[in-house]
């Protein structure tokens, strides 16, 4: 089973090596990794994706947990959380139509385009693992030129709960709301 671990860990030389080398010497595998600052420049944010059963990943996380620079560690699969990944897409797109139906892609998955020239676009895309891999597989055919992907990042929900308030509400049932609000100004 696909598992997302959330480690905070010291933002010093040599920690994202040591979570590595835990990985690596018990054979455990990583499908991805994402390290950032957090609000605290003391402490780093490391995302990793990896597969295993229940019980193997409860020996990672504990493991994990006994390094000295590692504050805390969470499995955030077990709870309800986001995910996301970003692509950078190198695709063919000449003028007229092959241009359009990047565009017209595009718009149905909410990517953008960032960089662009006569026969070529460069496009972001963002969103869950599924997501990311759509948009690639939907470009293929029109022709990608290379793809670099970031690894996946996570956070937990703010409330697991269907809440009537509206400060509780999905950000995508909020992100609706403040364009319907902006619309009616």
């Amino acid at each position: 089973m696909r598992h997302t671990l959330s480690i905070l860990v010291a933002d010093q030389p040599g920690e994202l090596s040591r979570i590595v080398g835990l990985f690596s010497s018990r054979g455990f595998n990583i499908e991805t990794i994402a390290v950032g600052k957090t609000l605290d420049p003391q402490w780093s944010l490391v995302t990793i994706v990896t597969r295993g059963d229940d019980r193997t990943i409860e020996q990672i996380v504990k493991q994990c947990q006994r390094l000295a620079r590692v504050r805390e560690v969470q499995d955030v699969t077990t709870r309800p959380h986001i995910e996301r990944e970003m692509a950078l897409i190198d695709v063919d797109a000449p003028p007229g139509a092959g241009r359009q139906e990047v565009l017209s892609l595009l718009s149905v998955f909410r990517g953008k385009v960032v960089d662009i020239s006569h026969t070529r676009m460069i496009v972001e895309a963002s969103g869950n693992k599924e997501k990311v891999e759509a948009i690639i597989e939907l470009l293929r055919p029109i022709g990608i030129r290379s793809v670099t992907r970031t690894g996946c990042i996570a956070i937990n929900r703010l409330s697991a709960t269907d809440a009537t308030d509206a400060t509780d509400a999905p950000l995508e049932d909020t992100e609706q709301h403040v364009l319907a609000f902006t619309k009616n100004e």
